[in-house]
Order: structure tokens, then C-alpha cells, then sequence
């Protein structure tokens, strides 16, 4: 096994891990207590090492369909929904049980492909995920299967799992499966399969070992967690792929144990998301800002606050790209998302953050652009 696979998780700080439902229930009866209080255990000893956990599990609707005394899945929407929204309640319940048994808090969290496509929502997601990491919270993501349906029908969390881990910049996204990880062909079928150690995410050659376009494999979701594995690349997060019945697998793989399949991103986390903002070659605006606060971003890591914003460019929204540039207009020094619009940073420049509130009526965050969401310009 290369050191690349030790490396993905052994070294990661902020950690995504996705469980499927055959993982977290009585093989599709409801929730499993004690498969939840395994996990609960393994994260709350792995923030004890002082790493951050974020759990994105699946499992409502199969709750639900046994609270209902439904003995076989439906296929209406509508009795879909309403078994994620009765199931929902007995997941998280499991989950803040078990998790506070180990001397963890948590929080739900439920999310749509949609909250993270537009630019506001996104930001208002960032910001509360941080805030509940900071606060060495535990938050359990699922998708909103109640009022999305083609979660539903397609059984995404995979995806989701990745689009957080792209949202809190994790350094490692662990999918958690009843499959041992991948293989070059299907192991059932084919005895010379190759079970795949470690590639890099985003190769071609594994969607079709997955069963993608042109393949006749196509088992049980692997290509999902390929492209999923791909998507978690592009903010330089690596990925493994990991049989979830394996004892204490969290806590091996995080010791630095080769366990699955891994997927390791081709670029670094930083450069990645720096590699994103410098890619948006139509800005929306930008600000000036005066020598202080130019200093303060270049030296000392800072964020941007109002009162260092001498003056506005443009009309953009909340969550755009923006350029931060010197106060004479002649040099850029970094790019940004905004958190206010350019109507309210008009209003909150050159203004201390204490009276964002009394300008504006209520305050996003005390900063025009918080130190994550910039890259400097070299």
C-alpha cells in the first residue's frame, strides 16, 4: 500500500465521512442503535485527537418506513417524503443520543443540492458549519429528501458528502460502504480483478472500472463514489473508499492503517481554492482599500473589514467573486467572496464592524471578506 493512502487520513485535520443506510440500519428495519453508537464513539475519540468531524448519513427513509409500519419500500413521492420527514426525526434523535453518551454535541443539518449552488445560501451554510466546528460540535448532514425528490430517486448522499466537503475545505472525505473499496473489474465476475489501493481522483480510467459509460459492471453505487471522490478533488480534498464494517475503521485509517481504496486529489487544498477564485475572469466588483488594510491581509493573514475599504466598484451580491485592490486602483492584491452586497459595503465602508448592525439593520459577519473565502494575489 503507497503512504499516499496513510497520508489522506492520517494527516487530515477536518474530516467528511458519509455512511450509507445498509451502515446505519437493521438492513433497511430502521435505525441500528448500536451501529450509530459505533460511530458516535469513534468520532468523539477522533475529536478528542482534536480533529473536526462532520457526519453526512443516510438512513431517514428506512426510519421512517418502520415507525409507518411500512414493510416494503413505496414508490410514490409523496410516501417517500413522508417517511424521510418521520424518519428524519428518529436518525438525528439516534445520532444526538449517542453522540452526547460520548460526551459529544451535535447538530442536524439538512441540506439540498440547491443550497449549495446558489452563492448566499452557500455562504450562510460555510458560515454555520464553521461555527458549529469552532464550537467542537458534531454536525449530521442529510439531504432534505422531504422537499427534494431527485435525492431521493437517485440516492445521492455520495455526492452531497463531497459538495461538504468542498463547503468547510475538508482535508479528507471518508465514504463508508458495504464494499470493500474499488476494483479494476467486478471480483464476482472476473478472478484477475485488481483490487485498486490507491489512484488519483478524477482519473478517467476509474468511472469505467466503476461501471461507466461503455461498461457492463455498473455494481451497486461504486460510481458514485468515483465521481463523488472526483467532485471532493477539486478543493484538494482526497478521498477513501472503505468496507463500514470494518472494527473501528475511523480510528485505524485516522493512525495511519491502509484501508480501502484511495483517491487522492492532484492538487493541493490551498492552491485549489485559490485556483478557483483566480478562474473567475469576469468580477462582479471590487474595493479599494487603504495601505493598513493591505498590510494587514499581505502580512499578517487577516481578514477584510469595512472600515480598511476606502472605496466600492461595480454591483455585485453576496457570495461573489470580488477583487481587493489598492486604494489608487493600480494593483490587485487578492480576491474574495463578499459577504455584504456592493449596496451595503457602500453603506458599512470605512465604518468599524460594531456598527454594521445599526447601518444595515442587522450584520452577515463582522468582515467584508473573512480570511477562508480570500487568496492573495502574488
Amino acid at each position: 500500500m503507497s503512504a499516499a493512502n496513510v497520508a489522506v487520513v492520517q494527516g487530515a485535520r477536518r474530516i467528511v465521512v458519509k455512511v450509507g443506510s445498509s451502515l446505519v440500519t437493521n438492513e433497511g428495519r430502521g435505525v441500528d442503535a448500536d451501529a450509530i453508537d459505533n460511530w458516535s464513539r469513534q468520532l468523539a475519540a477522533l475529536a478528542a485527537q482534536g480533529r473536526e468531524l462532520v457526519m453526512v448519513s443516510s438512513g431517514a427513509i428506512a426510519e421512517g418506513m418502520k415507525r409507518l409500519g411500512w414493510a416494503s419500500r413505496p414508490k410514490e413521492l409523496h410516501e417517500l417524503q413522508a417517511a424521510a420527514a418521520v424518519g428524519q426525526m428518529g436518525l438525528v434523535q439516534m445520532y444526538e443520543t449517542r453522540l452526547r453518551a460520548h460526551g459529544m454535541a451535535s447538530a442536524q443539518v439538512l441540506l439540498t443540492h440547491a443550497d449549495l449552488a446558489d452563492r448566499e445560501r452557500y455562504l450562510n451554510a460555510r458560515s454555520t458549519l464553521l461555527t458549529l466546528l469552532s464550537l467542537n460540535v458534531i454536525p449530521v448532514i442529510n439531504e432534505n429528501d422531504t422537499v427534494v425528490n431527485d435525492e431521493i430517486k437517485f440516492g445521492d448522499n455520495d455526492t452531497l458528502g463531497a459538495l461538504v466537503a468542498n463547503l468547510v475545505d475538508a482535508d479528507a472525505y471518508v465514504i463508508l460502504t458495504d464494499q470493500r473499496g474499488l476494483y479494476s473489474a467486478d471480483p464476482r465476475k472476473d478472478p484477475q480483478a485488481r483490487f485498486i489501493d490507491v489512484a488519483t481522483a478524477g482519473d478517467p480510467a476509474l468511472e469505467q472500472m466503476a461501471g461507466g459509460a461503455g461498461s457492463s459492471i455498473g455494481r451497486g453505487g461504486m460510481l458514485t463514489k468515483v465521481l463523488a471522490a472526483r467532485r471532493a478533488a477539486r478543493s484538494g480534498t482526497s478521498t477513501v473508499i472503505a468496507w463500514g464494517r470494518e472494527s473501528d475503521v475511523l480510528l485505524r485509517l485516522a493512525a495511519g492503517e491502509a484501508i480501502g481504496s484511495a483517491l487522492v486529489a492532484g492538487t493541493a487544498k490551498l492552491a485549489a481554492r485559490k485556483q478557483w477564485m483566480l478562474d473567475h475572469l469576469q468580477l462582479r466588483g471590487a474595493v479599494r482599500v487603504d495601505a493598513g488594510a493591505v498590510a494587514k491581509l499581505r502580512d499578517e493573514g487577516k481578514s477584510l473589514l469595512p472600515i480598511g475599504v476606502h472605496e466600492v466598484e461595480g454591483d455585485f451580491v453576496r457570495g461573489d467573486v470580488i477583487a481587493v485592490r489598492t486604494r489608487d486602483g493600480s494593483a490587485e492584491v487578492a480576491r474574495g467572496l463578499a459577504n455584504y452586497s456592493s449596496t451595503e459595503a457602500r453603506l458599512i465602508a470605512r465604518k468599524p464592524s460594531s456598527q454594521i448592525e445599526a447601518l444595515l439593520g442587522y450584520a452577515n459577519e463582522p468582515e467584508l471578506i473573512h480570511r477562508t473565502n480570500l487568496v492573495l494575489i502574488d
